[in-house]
């Protein structure tokens, strides 16, 4: 069976031999990517062309990473907001950029072929009335894991683990980003372990996102993907493109976080229902106080609360536990 190139692809071929830098090298690459056909005859040159497009980003980024005169010191990290930060990471091409897009109002590029995430793109995600990080990263292979990558993962709330249901290969993609963040000491895990051996383990709470169900066979290597990692990940299945159980995804990524939100009111005024606090679940109305004001902590006087399992408006001690949907009210001394 023949590859059948195009002539558009032999176009963007030529280009690519005369290219004089990182960045007209890899946008060729791209265009040789999306043109050459998929199908069986054209493995081999589309393991040649995934092997080039990482080589070539990786010149763009020594090149980028080049002090130049005036330029800013590089983003190496997003900050915390909302109820929790939870990361996407996947292998290339796994569609992690589109369900960022799905999930929130963020514009990352999205295109069909690999290494199109060069850096980490954050967008809130809406849940009721909270608001979730999540961040897009730059893909994971056995030979390449960004540092920002490696940091950010390493102090995130939870983590999504992309799968492609429409590629052959993603036991081995899925197992090489697993490997590879294992080698700097992240291990990815469904539940935290009760006993820690190595603290200079960090132990990241994880699900599995299976992308791209609409996608042919994809029942088969889902089956697959569940017999290597369904006694380790929860997994859950989902088509970003066409938005098919995103949703779903959208309560799950919530639930992950394992918080709870509390409202709050002022003395003689209605309570805020609208912004509540998100805390983990077991907080005290001391973590409480803290998260209103980290001086609140030590003046708090008295608490009054309306929830679960008192009697409305009942004075607590600082150590009654939260529970979702609680309304406090707090006295300073």
């Amino acid at each position: 069976m023949a590859v059948n190139l195009t002539p558009q692809y032999f176009e963007a071929e030529e280009a690519y031999k005369k290219a004089k830098t990182p960045e007209e090298r890899l946008e060729c690459l791209r265009k040789m990517w999306i043109l050459v056909p998929k199908h069986k005859a054209s493995e081999k040159l589309q393991a040649e062309l995934k092997t080039k497009l990482s080589g070539a980003r990786e010149d763009v980024e020594k090149e980028a990473a080049k002090p130049k005169k005036g330029a800013g010191a590089a983003i190496t990290r997003i900050p915390r907001q909302g109820a929790g930060q939870i990361l996407i990471l996947g292998a290339p091409n796994v569609g992690k950029s589109r369900i960022l897009t799905r999930l929130t109002r963020a514009t990352p590029e999205v295109a069909p072929y690999p290494f199109t995430t060069r850096e980490p793109s954050a967008g809130m995600m809406d849940w009721k009335d909270v608001r979730v990080q999540l961040i897009d990263t730059p893909p994971i292979t056995a030979d390449m894991l960004e540092p920002v990558v490696s940091s950010m993962s390493r102090s995130c709330d939870g983590v999504a683990l992309v799968i492609d249901l429409a590629d052959d290969d993603l036991i081995s993609a899925t197992e090489a980003v697993l490997e590879r963040l294992a080698a700097v000491k992240t291990k990815l895990v469904a539940e935290f372990p009760e006993d820690v051996e190595d603290p200079g383990i960090e132990y990241v709470k994880t699900m599995i996102l299976a992308n791209k169900s609409g996608a042919e066979d994809a029942e088969i290597r889902l089956d697959l993907a569940r017999e290597a990692f369904g006694s380790r990940f929860p997994i859950h299945v989902l088509d970003a493109e066409s938005g098919k159980g995103i949703e779903e995804v959208r309560d799950l990524l919530y639930q992950s976080l394992d918080v709870i939100r509390v409202y709050t009111k002022r003395q003689g005024k209605p309570a805020d229902m609208e912004n509540p606090y998100t805390l983990p679940r077991g907080s005290s109305i001391t973590e409480l106080a803290r998260a209103i004001h980290r001086d609140l902590a030590e003046t708090l006087k008295s608490a009054k609360l309306w929830g679960k399992g008192v009697s409305d408006g009942q004075m607590v001690p600082r150590d009654h536990e939260l529970h979702d949907g609680d309304i406090a009210e707090l006295q300073a001394g």
